[in-house]
């Protein structure tokens, strides 16, 4: 029944919600009995990821919005507003970065990645914390392990990823005053689109085949196996659950053991 649920009657905004990690967060959150409203660029994705909630019996409402515009973190609060009533939880999911050799990097590069995944999760939460204040909810980051271990391809991810993980030490703090649970989640090597397209890209080059690529990043990152974007969905649902609110401030590293940090 609905009320065994989880997470029923609560009303969570996911971003980056069309396809990926995004994706699966707002399907398993809708599973869990929450109602969804998913942000991201992309209309059809919107519309094709909406259809796969509503199958599963959720509820959900769908913007497309580009977060980089200041106006846009606002807009999507607005729009969960209108159409559930409330804010329960916040998931910063969308952003990406531009990786490449740093000599090759613009300011617009550095620019564009700061816009989506950093300013883009300040704006929204600021625009949604009265309402999760109000509702003693829950923010939720899905950073990346490259803010814990930056590479030299990886300057800009590196360094964003690591604004993002400063950024939710700092609001867990102001939760702990205001009653709203923070934490964030560092992917690793998970199979959304943008992985496979490099393992499709690394096995041309080298004349194999996409898993054997895989099978090869395994090997090279010393993990126990790539992960699905429902392995993060599933540690998301389990930290948003409310009786793991003691979790706060946490940054939690789901990466099959790609991270060596201590």
């Amino acid at each position: 029944m609905e009320d065994n649920k989880i997470l029923a009657g609560k009303i969570a905004i996911v971003t980056g919600g069309s396809r990926g990690i995004g994706r699966a967060i707002a399907l398993r959150l809708a599973r869990e009995g929450a109602q969804v409203m998913i942000a991201a660029r992309d209309k059809v994705a919107l519309a094709d990821a909406a259809d796969a909630i509503g199958k599963v019996g959720g509820k959900v409402k769908t913007l497309a919005a580009d977060l980089r515009e200041p106006e846009a973190p606002g807009a999507v609060v607005r729009a969960a507003l209108e159409g559930f009533g409330a804010i329960d939880i916040v998931v910063n999911n969308a952003g990406a970065t531009r990786r490449g050799e740093f000599l090759k990097l613009s300011d617009a590069d550095w620019t564009d990645g700061f816009a989506l995944k950093f300013f883009g999760a300040v704006r929204l939460v600021r625009a949604a914390w009265p309402h999760l204040k109000q509702r003693r909810g829950a923010v939720l980051n899905i950073i990346g392990t490259g803010g814990r271990t930056p590479g030299p391809l990886f300057t800009i991810g590196g360094s964003v990823n690591g604004a993002c993980l400063s950024f939710t030490k700092a609001l867990a703090d102001i939760g702990v005053r205001d009653g709203v649970q923070v934490n964030a989640v560092n992917p690793g090597y998970i199979r959304t689109d943008r992985l496979r397209a490099w393992l499709d890209a690394a096995a041309a080059q080298h004349g194999g085949d996409s898993e054997a690529a895989a099978r090869e990043m395994v090997t090279r990152a010393n993990i126990v196996r790539l992960g699905e974007p429902e392995d993060i969905a599933n540690l998301a649902a389990f930290v948003l659950a409310p009786q793991n609110r003691f979790l706060q401030g946490a940054l939690i590293d789901l990466d099959g053991g790609m991270t060596k940090t201590v």
